[in-house]
């Protein structure tokens, strides 16, 4: 799929992500890279839609009590989700509601403490502050 969009086949990928969401409506990629077209097409409550039904898919498998131990980014199985959270935040802010944006920026820190795409960051940014110093990455 990522070939289809690297090689600028949009309408291609697009067909073929709807396609298999045809087959399996929770494939949290498929979701994760539609939200990332639509947002690159400005249609925000489009990629909006898309992320937020990755990231509720991706919340409602988690145990009820809690995590028992990080999502850290750097497993591939867990890229999409903290991807969509990353596209669901930014959709949230860029749509007015911050209140909501700061709590998946949150989560997604609870998720994976070193922050690989920059959640404190774009909290900081919300808040009027400088950003903070990033110390660690994924490895």
């Amino acid at each position: 799929m990522q070939q289809m969009l690297d090689a600028g086949e949009v309408d291609v990928a697009i067909d073929e992500l709807r396609w298999l969401l045809e087959g399996c409506s929770d494939l949290v990629r498929a979701h994760q890279l539609l939200g990332e077209i639509a947002l690159t097409e400005g249609d925000l409550p489009l990629a909006r839609g898309h992320f937020g039904y990755a990231f509720d898919i991706c919340r409602a498998a988690l145990p009820p009590g809690g995590l028992p131990g990080p999502l850290p980014y750097c497993l591939m199985e867990n890229q999409a989700l903290h991807e969509s959270a990353k596209g669901l935040a930014l959709c949230l802010d860029q749509l007015g509601n911050r209140d909501l944006a700061r709590d998946v920026l949150r989560e997604m820190q609870r998720w994976d403490p070193t922050d690989p795409l920059g959640a404190a960051a774009m909290l900081a940014r919300l808040d009027g502050k400088p950003p903070p110093t990033k110390e660690s990455s994924c490895e």
